[in-house]
């Protein structure tokens, strides 16, 4: 997958429209996490260093299409101005004669972040004369904003029509790191997959038993695969809808000669409840008053192991219910294992990142990303609409 990159374009005395993620969590009006701010700043600074100006587009939260001053991006205008270390200003609106006038004043090295695309449902709809409105603020489109990649929106796909388009740093390091897992990933490839339901993962599964060695299935979707070997799985995670899924993706993986790892003991609770009394329990054997709600330390050992003679391995979803200490071991003896694996390590997905951050390994693995849907559709083989706009 080749894409146009931003280093590839001539920015010298340009205006510069750049799609970026700023939806960020907020307490009484204040960024509690700026993850997402940091992470667009070497695009940024690039641009402004090439001697472009620069509008900003991002959304926040959801306003479903109405103005909402709940919404308004005024609150991540002030942090991204303080990490940015230069003037942000804040447009009025997205649109509109004020707005416009703004977007012309801007000299080269001067920051415009315009309100919340997502106060107009023109964006989400990808309406055609919004999307041309706002490629009209710039001579050039840069999209650095991952986490949205997987929407058609305007300013996500619509503004490319219109502009010569590019990728911003953080896209390029995404497609880099995850593109070879689904095309030729260093071998052996290990794939981590966890989370509460085999519905919301099958789909990566099916892509990733392509280029796999060894599939490792936790958390709660881990129960359905353990009730088609005929084990008692309790009051565990249970989706009758999918064991024949289930039966048919574990015949797959034995065709392909495939490994996969399944729980082999499980750390179970009488209730799903922070203060329950964890029990370890044989996964052929969990009785009916109990559920499952994290790994148990002979998988820990069949996980750790596999990990150590990767050569590259991706996680996507926690082996139990980290956000509870009782049952968070698993989760955090894999993370470790990742953080000290010399593999290239690429952990996407909103839960198995919060699990990194909880355990402070994020500067241990190779690539974090910042694209919970969209990493996740990516690793699905689906084509991301906010991507392709950008290949060459």
């Amino acid at each position: 997958m080749q894409l146009n990159t931003i280093k590839e374009a001539d920015l010298k005395g340009k205006r510069v429209v750049i799609r970026v993620d700023f939806n960020v969590p907020l307490k009484n009006g204040v960024v509690t996490d700026n993850t997402r701010i940091k992470a667009a700043l070497p695009t940024v600074k690039y641009i402004l260093e090439q001697g472009a100006s620069l509008v900003v587009m991002s959304h926040f939260g959801r306003p479903k299409g109405q103005k909402n001053p709940d919404f308004s991006m005024a609150p991540i205008a002030k942090e991204f101005e303080a990490l940015l270390g230069k003037p942000v200003k804040l447009a009025p609106d997205v649109i509109g004669d004020e707005v416009e006038a703004e977007v012309k004043a801007l000299k080269p090295g001067e920051v415009l972040l315009l309100e919340n695309v997502r106060f107009y449902k023109e964006e989400e709809a990808n309406d055609p004369e919004f999307a041309k409105k706002l490629a009209s603020y710039g001579d050039i489109y840069c999209n650095d904003a991952f986490g949205t990649a997987h929407r058609a929106h305007a300013s996500t796909e619509g503004v490319s029509h219109y502009l010569p388009s590019y990728a911003g740093f953080l896209i390029e390091k995404e497609v880099k790191f995850m593109a070879p897992l689904l095309e030729n990933p260093d071998k052996p490839f290990v794939a981590i997959i966890g989370g509460s339901k085999v519905s919301s993962k099958i789909t990566v599964l099916e892509s990733l038993v392509k280029t796999c060695d060894t599939i490792v299935i936790g958390g709660g979707m881990a129960y359905t695969f353990l009730n088609v070997l005929g084990h008692k799985i309790g009051k565990s995670l249970f989706e009758p809808d999918y064991v024949e899924t289930a039966k048919a993706f574990l015949d797959k993986a034995a065709e392909k000669g495939v490994k996969v790892i399944l729980p082999v003991d499980n750390v179970c609770a009488k209730e799903f409840s922070e203060t329950a009394e964890p029990v370890l329990v044989n996964s052929d054997n969990i009785s009916d008053d109990l559920m499952g709600m994290d790994i148990g330390p002979k998988t820990v050992k069949l996980i750790v192991d596999a990990i150590k003679d990767a050569k590259s391995v991706v996680w996507n979803g926690p082996m139990g219910v980290f956000e509870f200490d009782a049952f968070a071991k698993g989760t955090e003896e894999v993370a470790k294992a990742l953080a000290d694996s010399n593999a290239t390590t690429v952990v996407g997905g909103g839960d198995s990142v919060a699990a990194i951050n909880k355990f402070h390994l994020a500067d241990k693995i190779s690539h974090v990303s910042t694209g919970g849907g969209a990493s996740l559709e990516f690793l699905e083989g689906k084509v991301l609409p906010g991507i392709k706009a950008l290949e060459k």
